[in-house]
């Protein structure tokens, strides 16, 4: 797949992996909006053009021994390893600044950099203004985060439920979701949906059979 929206997912997700932290954080969709202060912005340009903001709440969690340097010197390298899923080019200056626009931006995709307990220690915004030409190509330009993981789920509905249903919730009790028997499941890569599928087994082993990939994946 190579739409805009999987370039930038890749792009999140080889952040989130490339930043040095004592443990793998992974990028998930976020669902903020808005104004969100000040943050580290980061052009790039070259075979796709592309604007980064980064936002880390628990800067201590970089575990690299160099807390002195300037945060835009310590991402350097994951923000760079990042980009490359973009194809060749070059980072520009990263500067520290009131990044609302650009995260408010209809364009933009947000992600929340998370541990695994799915604490949220810092945002992402990427926002691609010149998607790579030539889906022949893309291969080569994923190549160098092919060893990326990226977290893909599927979901066969939800529901919306108060707090004192949840609390009276006990084994054996039925929760009914919104989809229909038999309906498409939503598979999701990093918290979008990029296709649709239908559950099977395998081996006593639960899968999902790629019924529909999405080429536009919106925003």
């Amino acid at each position: 797949m190579t739409s805009t929206t999987t370039y930038e997912s890749a792009v999140a997700a080889a952040f989130a992996a490339s930043l040095p932290t004592a443990s793998p954080l992974v990028a998930r969709a976020s669902q903020v909006s808005g104004d969100t202060g000040d943050a580290l912005i980061v052009p790039f340009v070259g075979e796709a053009s592309a604007h980064l903001a980064v936002q880390l709440f628990e800067p201590e969690i970089l575990v690299d021994g160099l807390g002195g340097t300037p945060l835009a010197d310590r991402l350097r390298d994951a923000l760079d390893t990042a980009t490359s899923a973009l194809g060749s080019g070059a980072l520009g200056e990263a500067t520290t600044g009131d990044a609302s626009t650009l995260f408010a931006d209809p364009a933009v995709q947000l992600f929340d950099l998370q541990d695994d307990a799915g604490h949220t220690v810092g945002r992402l915004a990427v926002v691609v203004t010149r998607a790579p030409a030539g889906a022949s190509h893309s291969s080569r330009r994923l190549h160098r985060i092919a060893g990326v993981e990226m977290e893909l789920t599927v979901e066969i509905g939800r529901t919306r439920m108060a707090v004192r249903d949840v609390l009276d919730l006990e084994p054996g009790r039925i929760v009914e979701l919104d989809r229909s028997a038999g309906a498409p499941a939503d598979i999701k890569l990093n918290g979008r949906i990029i296709a649709h599928g239908e559950v099977v087994v395998v081996d006593q082993d639960y899968a999902v059979r790629i019924t529909r990939i999405l080429e536009n994946v919106e925003a």
